[in-house]
């Protein structure tokens, strides 16, 4: 606060009141703008050029021009290739161009386009090179194990992009098989529909045809019939008749019908005896069934010597 009341005098603070009614009604005033300022400083540039000389000789190296290869460029050098038609206008020096940006940098162009023309001739007569040899060979900056985990990283990268490709065209695979199978369901489920509806409208026919329409009208819905079962079963081998096993069972079995109390004895079963084996029925009871137990059962195995004679 005390430089800001330093940068104003006793007659600034000293303003009457219609003073700065009159300096708020022209406009110098404003609500909430009126701060006290501070006095700006001039800005002072010192461009010493002798002491700039001394600094330079001071940091000065006596070496060789091939160890500094420094390129002074006079403005003449600059302006050599400026087309004079459009020097007028365009030339770097011009007052218009320090505010051009495209001349500015057309400037710093030309600037190393001279470099470049003085220093490729002090180049040559030092028997340096300036150009690369065809087969230069440069050794890389980094080192080969670094390069392998480059290679290995961009590898991986590679890989996971076509796993995820592959599970991407497996998912895509998977939904129009979907799809496939759908609509085969749906067309199987239509063409059932339409036999049926087929059929209905054959057994309505039936009732109100003549005998004569009605077998034509059977044998076209056979021809359709057998038609339609073939599209259904396509590819697959369907059986006409009963094969050898269905038979078998069914012989032994029986192929349906009453079943219950089909081994109960009735009359007709009791009186037959066609079944019955006297030889079965003639030997004589054992011992321990009769109550025989000193009498002994006759042996009717044949002996050895008949028994060979038998297998002769």
């Amino acid at each position: 606060m005390a430089d800001l009341e330093e940068g104003f005098t006793e007659s600034d603070s000293d303003l009457s009141d219609q003073e700065l009614q009159r300096d708020f009604a022209s406009g110098k005033l404003q609500v909430g703008l009126n701060r006290l300022q501070p006095k700006k400083l001039a800005r002072v540039y010192n461009n010493n050029i002798p002491a700039m000389k001394r600094k330079l000789e001071q940091i000065a190296q006596e070496l060789d021009w091939l160890e500094r290869m420094d390129v002074t460029v006079t403005r003449d050098q600059d302006e050599e290739g400026v087309n004079p038609k459009t020097s007028a206008t365009s030339t770097p020096s011009s007052e218009k161009s320090l505010h051009d940006d495209f001349q500015r940098e057309m400037r710093f162009y030309r600037q190393a386009q001279a470099a470049v023309n003085i220093a490729l001739p002090k180049l040559k007569k030092l028997d340096v090179a300036t150009r690369r040899p065809d087969d230069y060979f440069a050794e890389m900056v980094k080192t080969d194990d670094h390069m392998q985990r480059v290679r290995a990283k961009l590898l991986s990268k590679q890989q996971a992009m076509e796993r995820s490709e592959k599970a991407k065209k497996q998912r895509e695979m998977k939904k129009y098989g979907k799809k496939v199978q759908q609509e085969v369901l749906q067309k199987r489920q239509k063409e059932k529909k339409e036999m049926m509806e087929a059929v209905k409208s054959f057994k309505k026919r039936g009732k109100n045809t003549p005998n004569s329409d009605v077998a034509r009208a059977s044998d076209e819905f056979q021809i359709q019939a057998e038609k339609d079962s073939s599209s259904i079963h396509k590819g697959k081998v369907v059986r006409r008749g009963k094969g050898a096993k269905r038979k078998r069972k069914d012989a032994k079995f029986g192929f349906g019908g009453l079943k219950k109390g089909m081994k109960r004895n009735s009359a007709q079963s009791s009186s037959d005896v066609s079944s019955f084996s006297a030889a079965k029925h003639s030997k004589a009871p054992k011992a321990s069934r009769t109550g025989n137990k000193g009498k002994k059962r006759k042996n009717v195995r044949p002996g050895k010597s008949r028994r060979k004679q038998m297998k002769k």
